[in-house]
């Protein structure tokens, strides 16, 4: 296995092993590779949304304080390697592939196979990872960001130096639930005893559930908004905690949530640092500052923004972007997503937009013709940027985050 192309595919053919996550699997093969998992300090990140914003913004702070910082995120909006990067550099096909060999056997082990059964493509990206950043390329330090749910899910496999929960919200219900408070019980299932638990606003009932897994465990909780607050300051604002505040904070990326990771990200930041003595005010302001996110409330052009908003919740959160910060301009909205999701409800989120829909090239991706006819369908995503150029308008294209990626590769290469 020496192309990287041969890489990457035998990594998407176990997904046809679908989402069967066991982590006695897990475990048992992180024993194989002598338990990679033990050997680095790490974050986890779980959540709804905000969890990529909020590794970011973490791994920032974290690099800029001089520390070799890996980060384990989900999905990929160009390529593969995003997914395991060190310092925000992607992991090299050279190191993949090194990874990949040295696992290989153990993953293809007739007599663990037996016993354990296939693994799935998250499992196996998630073993690559934990490899990697303790062997191949050792960190000092990770963060690890959760793929579906928290106490089932593969990451769920080490003692992290603090959980992070940035939102909770109604989505994968088909494997988490169809509550707020059955979805949060799978988030907080990652939290283990006397680990810090940082958090971001939560409805009452979802509180509730993290307040006692907090006190059955004895973890100290960190709220937004009660232990810790974030102020208001012009289009910047202040992070406040105890005699601490960081102010005049100005993010580059926008939106009330994006202010929210980053004071989590900062509230982290400052439990980290007796352990990180190199965090300091003015790393984790710079951090901050310096975090950009391919695809979430992205400006490609002054008039041209990305957003994979691809869950009821996000599309509130861009809905509130839009409103509070482009309402003096005429906003055409361009929708795209995958037939699993609540489409009829989060499209009648952005009805107050000049709103039109699309297909995309992906095996989930709800066809044209299944969109109701009281949208404008729009056959290629191409034609409808062609009218961004030379408009004063403003333009959104939004929905899933495969669509968001193949807008981004289209954009990008015509730069």
């Amino acid at each position: 296995m020496t192309k990287d192309t041969d890489t990457i595919s035998w990594i998407h053919s176990f997904k046809a092993n679908g989402r069967r996550p066991d982590l006695k699997r897990m475990e048992a093969l992180l024993e194989k590779l002598g338990n990679p998992q033990k050997t680095f300090p790490a974050i986890h990140i779980v959540g709804t949304n905000g969890k990529g914003s909020t590794s970011s913004y973490l791994q920032h702070i974290l690099t800029s304080s001089g520390y070799k910082t890996g980060t384990f995120t989900s999905p990929y909006i160009h390529h593969f390697n995003e997914r395991i990067s060190i310092n925000g550099k992607d992991i090299p096909d050279h190191d993949l592939n090194l990874t990949v060999q040295q696992i290989k056997p153990i993953i293809e082990n007739q007599d663990t196979i037996a016993k354990f059964g296939k693994v799935t493509e998250f499992e196996l990206v998630t073993l690559i990872m934990f490899h990697y950043f303790a062997t191949i390329n050792p960190v000092d330090i990770a963060i690890i960001e959760a793929g579906i749910g928290g106490s089932y899910d593969s990451t769920n496999v080490f003692r992290p130096l603090a959980l992070v929960c940035p939102s909770i919200s109604l989505d994968h219900q088909d494997t988490l639930g169809d509550t707020l408070t059955k979805i949060a019980e799978h988030k907080v299932g990652a939290l283990k005893k006397q680990v810090p638990f940082i958090f971001g606003p939560m409805t009452e009932e979802v509180r509730q559930v993290f307040y006692q897994k907090a006190r059955e465990l004895a973890s100290p909780t960190y709220e937004l908004g009660q232990d810790f607050h974030l102020l208001e300051n012009g289009r910047a604002f202040d992070f406040v905690y105890q005699d601490q505040t960081i102010s005049q904070i100005e993010l580059a990326m926008l939106g009330q949530h994006q202010k929210a990771n980053a004071s989590l990200a900062a509230m982290t930041s400052l439990i980290l640092a007796p352990q990180f003595p190199k965090i300091t005010i003015e790393h984790i302001k710079k951090g901050l500052e310096k975090t950009h996110w391919p695809g979430r409330t992205e400006l490609l052009r002054d008039n041209l923004m990305l957003d994979g908003a691809h869950n009821e919740d996000s599309i509130a959160k861009l809905v509130q972007v839009l409103k509070s910060q482009f309402s003096d301009r005429t906003i055409h909205v361009l929708f795209a997503g995958i037939g699993r999701k609540p489409l009829d409800k989060m499209l009648g989120q952005l009805a107050d937009f000049d709103l039109a829909v699309t297909s995309f090239d992906f095996y989930e991706a709800r066809p044209l013709e299944l969109y109701p006819d009281k949208y404008a369908k729009v056959e290629d995503f191409r034609d409808w940027l062609n009218q961004s150029e030379s408009s004063e308008d403003f333009f959104v294209l939004t929905g899933s985050l495969y669509f968001i990626s193949q807008v981004r590769n289209y954009l990008l290469s015509e730069k």
